[in-house]
């Protein structure tokens, strides 16, 4: 897809998972990837991933929680690139820890990195995006049914449904410069929240068969999605949350 040539793409929460086969998609498609993760081990392999298949990455090892990081890595970003076309919130952190139980850094901790880390990438990547004329941003939001289904993940559960409503009014503010913002609301993938609880496999099928219409995802399904929303034929979609959790 020729119409991907010469992009640059910046994904946080590159180091493991979907966000590195996000990265690894963009890459073969010829866009300069921008990986961010807090983990400098992760993050190495995933560039050098990217450099041996012949594809362009540079690691920007940032804690996306605070603005001043953010503001040091949007800046890094564009000395060694120039220009940010396509930014992907991916970055998420998952305690699985009770209302009654959760200590106030958890809740902060939860609420900073997965809400005020996109609402800071989004402010800083938002401005560069404005100068250039336009670009795409897509958020990755965990399912507030699935959330609604599974004990202990009350702060991320809010971080979430706050997600969704910065994607909504983000939108709306970024439209008149030509910056699509959108979100894919996902289901339940292996590697995500159950891998993070150390929930077997046994134990994640039995909770499946209680929530109606949902399977086990793969993620080839989120990925399509990603790069549909960042091409041409998505132009005209924003503010706009695409969810693939059912069958």
């Amino acid at each position: 897809m020729d119409e991907f040539h010469g992009k640059v793409a910046l994904i946080t929460g590159a180091g493991q998972g979907l966000g590195c086969e996000i990265a690894m998609a963009f890459c073969s498609l010829g866009v300069a990837v921008a990986a961010n993760d807090i983990n400098p081990l992760n993050l190495a392999e995933v560039v050098n991933q990217v450099q041996q298949s012949g594809g362009r990455a540079k690691a920007f090892v940032f804690d996306i929680a605070k603005r001043m990081p953010v503001e040091g890595m949007i800046a890094q970003v564009l000395e060694q690139f120039g220009h940010i076309d396509i930014l992907v919130n991916h970055a998420a952190v998952v305690p699985d820890v009770s209302i009654l139980d959760m200590d106030e850094w958890e809740f902060h901790r939860t609420l900073d990195v997965n809400l005020a880390g996109p609402f800071f990438c989004m402010q800083h990547v938002g401005r560069v995006m404005r100068e250039h004329g336009g670009g795409t941003i897509v958020n990755m939001v965990f399912s507030p049914r699935m959330a609604r289904a599974q004990k202990g993940v009350a702060a991320y559960a809010a971080s979430q449904a706050g997600l969704l409503g910065l994607t909504y009014a983000a939108s709306q503010e970024f439209a008149p410069y030509n910056i699509q913002v959108n979100a894919i609301c996902t289901g339940v993938y292996d590697d995500t929240l159950f891998r993070s609880q150390n929930w077997n496999v046994k134990k994640l099928h039995q909770w499946l068969d209680t929530v109606p219409g949902v399977r086990l995802g793969i993620h080839k399904d989120l990925v399509g999605l990603v790069l549909f929303l960042c091409s041409r034929a998505a132009s005209s979609l924003t503010g706009q949350v695409l969810s693939i959790e059912s069958i």
